[in-house]
């Protein structure tokens, strides 16, 4: 997979330096995977949720949330946004 910006990971962790290392490993994780469908994502990254057509990814022992559009047939992972937990929560990403 081919993942779209990773401008968004440097700027978070430029916030967020901690974040690092769990962003960089997600990366790696995505980068080597040949997903073709919502199953095998889900096989690799059990704690992955789908809501609607974005995939949130838990990072850094649920620290972080990843939010991404995946395009299957085109390998590209979109990153839409890069939240704490806490900014997750307040649910304002789903407007």
């Amino acid at each position: 997979m081919r993942i779209v910006s990773r401008r968004q990971i440097r700027g978070f962790t430029a916030r967020f330096p901690r974040a690092a290392g769990p962003l960089t490993h997600w990366a790696n994780a995505v980068e080597a995977a040949r997903w073709q469908n919502l199953g095998e994502l889900k096989a690799a990254f059990s704690s992955a949720d789908f809501v609607g057509d974005l995939t949130v990814f838990n990072v850094g022992g649920n620290k972080y949330r990843l939010i991404v559009f995946v395009h299957y047939r085109r390998q590209i992972v979109y990153i839409k946004q890069i939240l704490t937990h806490e900014e997750y929560d307040q649910g304002e990403w789903k407007l």
